[in-house]
């Protein structure tokens, strides 16, 4: 059974005036000091009325970042850079195999209530999840979205999505990453989310051979759902392929 977040779709979310969002894939691997300035100059933007909403997706090579409520015991080993950053959230990790997909919307035009939005970006992950059969959800008390795994004797939650966005002016940006294949150890030097009872997993490790593209049409599909229709454009004509590599 599906999350009551995705059954319960807030229309608020998609636009009154039909507005499509742009829908951008960087190839290869993106620092994040670069994202986070062509992120918040984009949101700054949007806010401004001088650009339209667009989500970023893109792999980051392998770093922690940091967000507004993370706790350095929970950094256990820094072997990847550290970024401290605004949004909400703990210590998370990035890295190639994950896609991370910021998002850059107006919520002025989409109900202007953030945990709405939060809600909807919640239904967004647990849709595209559902595409491939996996059956995910959230769960009260922690952010992110979650998988149920059993075997013979065993049983336990790990997460394969995170949520940490952070709005300015009614404008969001960061956003969510949802794990296709990333070195799933690569975590084991933070605490992600500060949650230390909990593990982490992956489409590839529940046994889900998804490639990127396949991800990314599976996000794309759903997040037309909740949020309303996109346009694609290539990452050379949004005026950001040159300069992030």
């Amino acid at each position: 059974m599906l999350s009551q977040a995705l059954n319960s779709g807030d229309p608020r979310l998609i636009r009154a005036d039909g507005a499509a969002v742009e829908w951008v894939v960087s190839p290869g691997r993106v620092d994040h000091p670069e994202a986070v300035a062509e992120m918040e100059a984009r949101a700054a933007a949007i806010a401004e009325g001088r650009a339209p909403e667009r989500v970023w997706l893109l792999e980051h090579p392998p770093l922690y970042t940091a967000g507004v409520s993370a706790r350095d015991e929970d950094l256990l080993d820094a072997r990847f850079p550290v970024h401290r950053t605004g949004r909400g959230g703990q210590f998370t990790y990035h890295g190639p195999g994950q896609r991370v997909a910021y998002v850059m919307l107006d919520l002025t035009a989409r109900g202007r209530d953030v945990r709405g939005f939060v809600r909807g970006l919640e239904a967004w992950l647990i849709g595209a999840l559902d595409r491939f059969g996996v059956e995910a959800d959230v769960r009260d008390g922690r952010v992110g979205v979650w998988v149920q795994r059993k075997g013979p004797g065993w049983a336990r939650e790990d997460k394969i999505a995170a949520i940490g966005v952070k709005v300015r002016k009614w404008v969001s940006f960061h956003g969510v990453s949802l794990n296709v294949e990333p070195d799933l150890l690569h975590f084991g030097g933070i605490v992600p989310c500060g949650i230390s009872e909990h593990g982490v997993t992956s489409l590839v490790d529940l046994g889900v051979p998804a490639t990127m593209d396949e991800a990314d049409a599976a996000l794309m599909a759903s997040f037309q759902d909740v949020f309303g229709p996109v346009r694609t454009v290539e990452a050379r004509d949004a005026g950001i392929g040159a300069r992030l590599a």
